[in-house]
């Protein structure tokens, strides 16, 4: 036993590896490479699965081996077909602001049930394969040659157009020492894992992010407006459909009781049996093992093969076995997921009371996964669905196949999340979404370092706060004299300049009414009078000159206009002293 422990440890190290290495060159395949494997893949898995729903039915004995065909088909056609359009490689969605790009995870670890071996093992590789991710399986040691029998059939196929070999590898000695190792090497990006309780919180206890799927134990609920007919043959195909193997089938049924006459009557027109009390007890006890858990001698079988466990007689054609249930509980062996045809019956007075039993129902086991509820109202449906604790609320269809996504608009899956109610990192059905990073190109949108416009009332506040500084501007100051100079009053000191500068600048026109000095007379050098500078020239005072030729003598001291500067140098007026 050590010795085959060490094998199939090794043997999940050496997979790892090479699927690590197959995926590098995965992950360089553009869009249409990836889905021209997908659907080969998908072809070939949908051509082999009558032949892989009767392997597998063989080799557990769960089942029925056409079901299980059905179930090949979805996985292969229904999903493949949802999942084709979907972009997986460079930029998947675009907009101004954001640019989303995937990326493939890398090795994915697949842990495939029992129960639902070979459909499970499809859907896997597909969505996987899709993303752009390697995947290895670790089957059920019950189920392990129809799964690796499905892998092999979608790996040959994959390969002959162009997929590296090692993209999809089942692991051929499982065990718990193999499926441990393969969930914690250091290149598992990713663990998918179907299977029982344990075994999904030893995937989330890995340290590799997990995506588990938790107990059903399905409650449905039938209201008083209700198709009655409709409901009861809903219930029975959903519980009955490959023997109750799929986690979302109804478990328990709850009704209202103004309708359970009806109902009851109708379960026994369409293959439903109701056991008398100690019939019911005695099919109680091979429900459960003496540690008061479900007995795996029972899970996907007839309920004439656990009638006759049990040691009842049962009309020979009864689909389903049903039992009236007083509680749900420990005590209550039937208010337990009994993965089987056979449903626990409970009546109700109204949507009140029958939301709390089918809460009760979930909290016992199936937190999260899936309820299910029949009737015309839909208001009363919708509040009956914010009240479970439940990830799927299927209305007025089987709830094995609404959950699954066949006869809802539900994302196809074999892989139901339960959310934060049932430990799991996601609610949702699992798809190739799951099993890609995407990053995100993020261009901005509301500057952080953008001045901002202060408000009116914040202005005037700021203003009644803050002292007003008051600056000279030169072109304000040329314009003043400018005017003052038409006026004929005679060029201003500088002392009236920076006067008139102070008046409000909302008064442009206002005269200047001060007058220190004004500028001394130029002697003319021609006349054998000395050169005299001047203290302060206008723009009119260098026009005047250019009209007169003459030259205006200045010195540093002197001030200049803007304009009379620009003026004065263009026609070489100003002559320095």
């Amino acid at each position: 036993m050590a010795d085959t422990d060490l094998i199939a440890q090794q043997e999940a190290r050496d997979s790892v590896e090479a699927a690590h290495r197959a995926q590098l060159t995965l992950a360089r395949f553009d869009q249409h490479r990836i889905d021209a494997i997908c659907e080969a893949m998908a072809q070939a898995a949908l051509a082999e699965s009558a032949r892989l729903g009767q392997l597998a039915h063989d080799e557990t004995g769960f089942g029925i081996a056409e079901d299980k065909r059905e179930k090949n088909r979805f996985a292969a056609e229904d999903v493949w077909r949802h999942f084709r359009p979907m972009k997986t490689v460079g930029i998947v969605s675009e907009t101004d602001s954001i640019v989303e790009i995937a990326s493939p995870r890398g090795v994915v670890a697949a842990i495939i049930p029992s129960t639902n071996p070979t459909s499970t093992a499809i859907f896997k590789v597909i969505i996987a394969i899709k993303s752009r991710n390697s995947i290895v399986l670790s089957p059920h040691p019950s189920a392990a040659k129809c799964i690796a029998e499905t892998a092999r059939i979608m790996r040959d196929a994959g390969v002959a157009q162009g997929l590296p070999g090692d993209s999809v590898i089942c692991l051929e000695h499982s065990s718990i020492e193999g499926t441990e190792t393969l969930m914690k090497h250091k290149k598992t990006a990713v663990i998918l894992a179907t299977g029982g309780i344990g075994l999904v919180r030893a995937a989330y206890s890995s340290g590799k992010p997990a995506f588990g799927v938790g107990p059903g134990n399905v409650p449905v609920y039938i209201e008083s407006t209700a198709d009655i007919a409709k409901a009861v043959a809903d219930i029975l195909t959903g519980t009955c459909f490959d023997n109750g193997t799929i986690c979302a089938s109804e478990q328990s049924v709850v009704v209202d009781s103004a309708i359970a006459g009806r109902v009851r009557e109708q379960f026994k027109a369409q293959g439903g049996h109701f056991l008398s009390s100690a019939e019911a007890d005695s099919v109680a006890k091979v429900l459960l093992t003496p540690q008061r858990t479900l007995n795996a001698g029972i899970v996907g079988r007839s309920a004439k093969f656990i009638a006759d466990l049990a040691g009842i007689t049962v009309p020979p054609e009864t689909r389903c076995l049903l039992a009236e249930c007083g509680g749900v509980g420990r005590d209550h062996p039937w208010s337990i997921e009994k993965l089987s045809p056979t449903l626990a019956f409970f009546v109700v007075d109204g949507v009140a009371e029958a939301a709390a039993r089918c809460d009760e129902i979930l909290h016992f086991g199936g937190m999260g996964h899936t309820a299910g509820m029949h009737t015309q109202d839909r208001q009363k449906a919708i509040e009956y669905g914010r009240q479970m604790p439940a990830s799927r609320v299927v209305i007025n269809s089987p709830t094995t196949h609404g959950a699954i996504g066949l006869s809802t608009d539900l994302a196809p899956s074999m892989t139901l999340g339960c959310g934060s109610w049932g430990g799991n990192v996601t609610s949702d059905n699992v798809s190739p979404i799951h099993l890609m990073d995407i990053k995100r190109v993020a261009f901005e949108t509301k500057p952080v370092n953008q001045v901002r416009s202060i408000q009116p009332a914040a202005r005037a506040e700021a203003s009644a706060a803050t002292p007003v500084r008051r600056t000279i501007d030169r072109e304000k100051v040329a314009a003043i004299v400018d005017r003052f100079l038409s006026s004929k009053l005679g060029p201003p000191s500088v002392q009236s300049v920076e006067k008139a500068a102070s008046e409000s600048p909302s008064q442009p026109s206002s005269p200047v009414k001060t007058i220190i000095h004004e500028l001394r007379p130029q002697k003319d050098p021609e006349n054998g009078g000395s050169p005299e500078p001047v203290d302060f020239v206008s723009e009119a005072d260098v026009r005047t000159a250019i009209d007169k030729g003459k030259k205006i003598y200045i010195t540093a001291a002197t001030i200049l206009t803007p304009s009379a500067r620009d003026l004065g140098e263009e026609k070489d007026v100003f002559a320095k002293i």
